[in-house]
């Protein structure tokens, strides 16, 4: 009885790796087709990511996500920016003001730039964002950020009730190098488990 027992809890053990690694490529697949997908397209607004900022300057990938929403709102896909990003190590600027200055600083109307700066995670961001879209009665956002992020965010927005197109930064740091691209893909992966588990 008990060696069939084990037997049996053996099968379902290795069942169970073999359908968690599936979906795990699946979802690795599915994030590395968002990363280079760009559905930019005409939205209610550009919501922009938040990554680290130094000492009240972005940091070359929070930089180049600007650099992307700039062109972007500047060929006219939408006229509101909402920069997104808390307070980090840096308490004196929080990531989604920095950004809101940056843009500013390139010709951006502030009165165009909702500055969301009371959240620490992708979720939070995205959650806060989310409900200040719903407050403005907007339905659609265009999504940038680094590419390998791109997959959860639209998940995320979806979740939350939002039409949500996704544009990667061009020119991600993060993108641009290899193993880099490979271990935030799989980090994403891991956290797109813990968003489905936690969500369930």
């Amino acid at each position: 009885m008990i060696p069939r027992v084990f037997k049996w809890g053996t099968l379902l053990g290795l069942g169970v790796i073999v359908a968690i690694s599936i979906y795990g490529i699946y979802l690795y697949s599915q994030i590395r087709d968002y990363a280079v997908r760009d559905e930019a397209q005409p939205a209610d607004a550009i919501v922009i990511l938040g990554a680290a900022q130094y000492n009240g300057r972005p940091s070359p990938v929070l930089k180049a996500r600007l650099d992307h929403a700039f062109d972007l709102y500047r060929g006219e896909y939408a006229h509101a920016i909402i920069t997104t990003g808390g307070y980090g190590p840096d308490p004196n600027f929080s990531e989604a003001q920095v950004s809101t200055k940056y843009l500013v600083q390139h010709g951006v109307e502030v009165s165009n730039i909702v500055t969301e700066q009371g959240s620490g995670t992708t979720s939070d961001s995205i959650r806060a964002a989310s409900n200040l879209i719903h407050a403005k009665g907007w339905k659609s956002v265009l999504v940038v950020s680094d590419g390998f992020h791109l997959f959860r965010a639209k998940k995320m927005f979806m979740d939350n009730g939002i039409i949500a197109y996704t544009s990667p930064a061009p020119n991600s740091p993060i993108e641009g190098s290899a193993s880099q691209r490979f271990w935030y893909s799989l980090r994403e992966v891991l956290l797109l488990f813990v968003y489905r588990w936690t969500d369930l």
